[in-house]
């Protein structure tokens, strides 16, 4: 049985349809004003509403707007009630949310076809808001799950290690990870899957296992090329629904100091440090190589480098740099490198402060692509 609530200030009306209605068995509401409609279907939340056009106090338009604007009320079905039957006063009508229109005088059987087509209507808008529901609550849950996965801040007395993930939506292409290989070596590395959403998560988490749990055969784990060929092995993007993506991975001793890295169509890691004047130097940590999955043929190499005390090592996704400033000019690699060190030369700025400022250059209130950055200070 459905719930229908008519809104009129003609009794005679309010009868007629009532009687109507009541004989195919719906369960029928009155309210004789604009306000009182407004009220009732607040509190009931009705299948259906048929409301007169012209009423005093509020109208039928301004009653319409009303309820169209109440999220309860979305998809509850909407029929104004009218004499008026120019195109011109249908468009205002439809304008202010009105789902159908029926004219006076009333014929019945007109009256319940549409009312059964309203009701077929709103019943597919509100199976279709559950199943949204349903999607987003899964969507969140599984967001849930990547951030559970994600790894915990480090801090000894040789490095500190902390990132921040933030996906353009709940679930995103990026990842990223940072292990102990044994007690000296930390192996640290960033994923970016080309696309979002869910089906750049999966491969995403996918190579989060993969590495986490050392499941690539045959590597050596300890030498960024080797794990880069693996991966181009494992993920062909022929058979990943043409999904590629591109990462940076590194291992550093804390013993020696040397950080050995690979990187695969990712954009550079940034190292920063201080000069014997105390002057500000920065490097870019990059090895040549395609993106992993677009050719088997690709190969991979990997660099060293000693790292001197007090550096500072960034490793980010390009969603922290390929983004549209207020000019509607997209920022770069070469400004957010300048940003890095002039925010160092300033003082060492905490994450959270470097993801506020990015996000008062942003042209928008959320980044449009994933963003990932994880930050290294090595301590001694």
């Amino acid at each position: 049985m459905a719930q229908i609530l008519i809104i009129d200030d003609d009794s005679a009306i309010q009868k007629l349809l009532s009687r109507a209605l009541t004989r195919s068995h719906h369960e029928v509401i009155l309210a004789s004003n604009g306000t009182e409609g407004i009220e009732k279907a607040i509190k009931l939340r009705p299948d259906l509403i048929i409301c007169d056009w012209l009423m005093p106090g509020l109208d039928g338009i301004q009653v319409c707007r009303q309820v169209k604007m109440i999220p309860e009320l979305s998809t509850t079905f909407f029929i104004l009630l009218t004499a008026l039957g120019s195109v011109e006063d249908r468009i205002i009508g439809l304008d202010a949310g009105a789902d159908d229109f029926l004219c006076k005088p009333i014929e019945i059987n007109e009256l319940q076809a549409r009312v059964r087509s309203g009701l077929r209507l709103h019943q597919l808008s509100h199976d279709l808001q559950q199943q949204k529901k349903l999607l987003e609550d899964e969507l969140n849950e599984a967001a849930d799950y990547v951030c559970s996965i994600l790894p915990e801040p480090i801090t000894n007395c040789h490095l500190k290690v902390d990132f921040r993930f933030l996906p353009s939506f709940q679930l995103g292409g990026d990842s990223l990870d940072f292990y102990w290989l044994d007690e000296d070596h930390l192996g640290l590395y960033l994923v970016d899957v080309a696309g979002h959403g869910l089906r750049a998560a999966l491969p995403s988490l996918s190579v989060i296992n993969l590495i986490r749990y050392q499941g690539l055969n045959s590597v050596d784990y300890y030498q960024p090329i080797q794990v880069l060929n693996a991966l181009n092995k494992t993920f062909p993007m022929t058979e990943r629904n043409d999904k590629y993506f591109t990462i940076w991975y590194g291992v550093y001793n804390q013993r020696t100091h040397h950080l050995t890295y690979a990187s695969a169509g990712h954009p550079p890691a940034i190292l920063l440090s201080y000069s014997p004047s105390n002057k500000l130097c920065q490097q870019q940590l990059t090895t040549s190589g395609l993106p992993i999955g677009m050719f088997d043929e690709a190969r991979y190499i990997q660099s060293e480098c000693k790292i001197e005390p007090g550096s500072i090592l960034y490793l980010f996704s390009d969603g922290i740099y390929e983004i549209e400033q207020n000019n509607g000019q997209i920022w770069g690699l070469d400004k957010f490198i300048q940003f890095l060190e002039t925010s160092h030369d300033n003082c060492q700025p905490h994450l959270d402060q470097l993801i506020q400022a990015l996000k008062s250059l942003h042209k928008k209130t959320y980044f449009q692509d994933d963003l990932s950055i994880v930050q290294i200070q090595f301590l001694t």
